[in-house]
C-alpha cells in the first residue's frame, strides 16, 4: 500500500511534464558551458596564442565542430540554448526589454521548456550557474512573485551566479545564490572561480543516484574586463605585436589545425594599421587585450578543475561536456576601445576590448557580436564524453546551431520532450540531435535562420543570405568556398538568393520575428547590453 501511494504521488507530480524514465545507469551527466563574447579564434585549439591546455585537452580527448553557430548576442543566444527554439520563439527576440510584442518580451515565455526542466522530468538533478540574463527583473529588491523566470523556477535544483547580463567581476552586483540576492561580496573575490567553486560544490553535494545537468555561464571574457593581476601579467607585452602580426598568425595556425582552409578578411577599414600607432597608443592597447587573454586563461584554469574533480569521482568518462561562446567578439566601444576609470583591468575600471582587437577575436570572419556575418555568429563548439564519442581530436564540419543542444541532450539522456508543460502548450524543438555528427554522420534540416536588431540571415546547405539591418541589401555567400563572406554573388545568382530569401520570410513569419519592435537610440545601430 505505502509503494503504491508513492507511485501515485509520482504520477501526479510528474504529469503534464516531460516523461521520467527510470533512471539508467548509463545516462550520461551533460555539462553545457558557455562563455560570454569570445571570438571564434580564442582558444588555443581553434588558433590562439591564448593558453588555454584545459580546453585544448578536452578537444585533443573530443571533438571540435567548425561551423557551428549562436544568435550573435548574450540574450537570445541563452533563451535558444536553454529551450532549443529560435529566441523570438521564446519570447527573446532582442534584449530583456518588453517591447509590446510576445516575441520580444524580455523574459521567457510560457510556450518554452527550459533544459532543465526537461532534464529534471527526465530524472536528472540539475544546477545552473552563473550569468542568467533571460529575464527583465534584475532587481535585489524583486519582489518573490516577479521571479517566475529566475533560474529556480525554469527548472534548476541550485543556482549560483549574476542575474542581470554584466557585471564587475570582484564586486558583482545582482549576484545570487538560489532564490536570493546577495550584498555584492568583499575582497578575494572573483566570478570565474566563484562559479567554479559552486559548481563543484553543487555536484559533490547532489545525489549520487541520478545524473546531473550542470549549465555553466561564465560572464568572462565580457566587459567591463576584470582579472586577477597574476594573470594579467603572462600576457603583458605580447600584444605588441599588435592585431595585424597576431591575425596572420591566427589564421596560420588555424589553416595547420584544419579549423579553416579559407581567406584572411582583410582588416576592417575603421581600424588603423598596427605600426601606425605611437608607442603610447600600442601600450595601451596591449593593456586591454592583456587583461582580455588573463580573463580566457583562467576560465580555462576553472575549467580545469571542474575536469579534474569529475576525474577524482570517476565520472567523467560518462560525462557529455559541450563547450561554446554565445557570440563573437564584442567591437562595443569601437575601434579604440573603452577604459573608463582606474587601473585597466582593476576592479576600479570599465574597460571594453573594442572593435580593433575583436577584429582579431573573431579571425578569419569579418563583422561582430550583434550582426549575423560570420565573425558575429561563429563559435568553438568543444564535445567531450568518451563513453559515448570514440573519435578523439577530429574535427566536424556539419553545419550545427545551439538549437541543436537540447534535442541532442534529449537523445542521449532518452529524455521525452513535452507537448505540454504545467497545462501550457509548448512549442516543438526547432533544433536537430548532433549525436549522427559525434560519428561522422549528416545532419539533415533544410535550413537555419538569423534575425537580430534587423540583421538577418539563413542558412541552407553551403549557400548563406545574410543582411545589415532592417533595410540592408541581402548578400549572398557560397559559405564552403568563402566562408569570410568576402564574395558577394546575390548579383551574380539573383534566383538563388531570392529562394533563401523567401524561407527567410517564411521562417520569419513562423517564428514571429515580425512584426519588428520599434527601432531605439539610433536606427540600425548594435545596443549596447544592458
Amino acid at each position: 500500500m505505502k509503494n503504491n501511494l508513492i507511485t501515485v504521488c509520482l504520477i501526479t507530480l510528474l504529469s503534464g511534464v516531460a516523461s521520467a524514465a527510470p533512471v539508467a545507469p548509463d545516462k550520461p551527466n551533460i555539462v553545457v558551458i558557455l562563455v560570454d563574447d569570445m571570438g571564434f579564434s580564442d582558444l588555443g585549439c581553434y588558433g590562439s596564442e591564448i593558453k588555454t591546455p584545459n580546453l585544448d585537452k578536452l578537444a585533443a580527448d573530443g571533438l571540435r565542430f567548425t561551423q557551428f553557430y549562436n544568435t550573435g548576442r548574450c540574450c537570445p543566444t541563452r533563451a535558444s540554448l536553454l529551450t532549443g527554439l529560435y529566441s523570438h520563439q521564446a519570447g527573446m527576440g532582442h534584449m530583456t526589454r518588453d517591447s509590446g510584442l510576445d516575441a520580444y518580451r524580455g523574459d521567457l515565455n510560457n510556450q518554452c521548456v527550459t533544459l532543465a526542466e526537461a532534464l529534471k522530468a527526465g530524472g536528472y538533478s540539475t544546477y545552473g550557474i552563473g550569468k542568467w540574463h533571460v529575464t527583465k527583473f534584475q532587481h535585489a529588491d524583486t519582489p518573490e512573485d516577479r521571479k517566475f523566470n529566475w533560474p529556480l523556477q525554469r527548472g534548476f535544483d541550485r543556482y549560483f551566479g549574476i542575474i542581470a547580463g554584466a557585471a564587475n567581476y570582484f564586486h558583482p552586483e545582482t549576484l545570487t545564490s538560489d532564490n536570493t540576492m546577495l550584498p555584492p561580496p568583499g575582497d578575494n573575490f572573483y566570478t570565474t572561480d566563484a562559479f567554479m567553486d559552486n559548481a563543484i560544490k553543487f555536484i559533490s553535494e547532489g545525489p549520487k543516484d541520478k545524473p546531473f545537468f550542470l549549465y555553466l555561464a561564465f560572464n568572462a571574457p565580457h566587459f567591463p574586463l576584470m582579472a586577477p593581476p597574476e594573470d594579467i601579467a603572462k600576457y603583458r607585452g605580447k600584444y605588441k605585436e599588435g592585431w595585424d602580426k597576431l591575425r596572420d598568425q591566427r589564421h596560420a595556425k588555424q589553416a595547420a589545425l584544419g579549423i579553416t582552409d579559407s581567406a584572411l578578411s582583410p582588416r576592417t577599414e575603421t581600424i588603423k594599421a598596427w605600426e601606425s600607432l605611437t608607442p603610447e597608443e600600442q601600450d595601451r592597447f596591449d593593456q586591454i587585450m592583456s587583461v582580455y587573454a588573463a580573463m580566457v586563461d583562467r576560465m580555462d584554469q576553472a575549467v580545469g578543475r571542474l575536469v579534474e574533480d569529475l576525474r577524482k569521482k570517476g565520472i567523467l568518462d560518462n560525462t557529455l561536456i559541450f563547450f561554446m561562446s554565445d557570440n563573437g567578439g564584442n567591437a562595443e566601444g569601437g575601434p579604440d576601445g573603452k577604459t573608463v576609470g582606474g587601473t585597466i583591468g582593476s576592479a576600479e575600471s570599465k574597460v571594453s576590448c573594442g572593435e580593433s582587437w575583436a577584429n582579431l577575436e573573431n579571425t578569419p570572419f569579418r563583422l561582430y557580436k550583434h550582426f549575423n556575418h560570420e565573425g558575429g555568429i561563429s563559435t568553438p563548439l568543444i564535445v567531450h564524453w568518451p563513453k559515448g564519442i570514440t573519435s578523439k581530436g577530429e574535427l566536424r564540419t556539419q553545419p550545427g546551431h545551439l538549437i541543436d543542444i537540447m534535442a541532442t541532450c534529449m537523445d542521449v539522456s532518452g529524455t521525452k520532450y513535452p507537448s505540454e508543460f504545467k497545462g501550457n502548450p509548448i512549442l516543438p524543438m526547432e533544433g536537430k540531435s548532433l549525436v549522427p555528427a559525434f560519428a561522422d554522420k549528416a545532419i539533415e534540416r533544410d535550413a537555419l535562420f538569423w534575425e537580430h536588431e534587423g540583421n538577418a540571415a539563413v542558412r541552407s546547405g553551403d549557400w548563406k543570405l545574410v543582411r545589415r539591418g532592417r533595410d540592408g541589401a541581402w548578400e549572398l555567400y557560397n559559405v564552403k568556398t568563402d566562408r569570410p563572406e568576402l564574395h558577394d554573388l546575390a548579383a551574380q545568382d539573383p534566383e538563388k538568393a531570392k529562394e533563401l530569401e523567401a524561407k527567410w520570410e517564411a521562417w520569419a513569419e513562423r517564428a514571429h520575428v515580425k512584426p519588428y519592435p520599434p527601432e531605439k537610440k539610433g536606427k540600425g545601430k548594435p545596443q549596447a547590453d544592458e
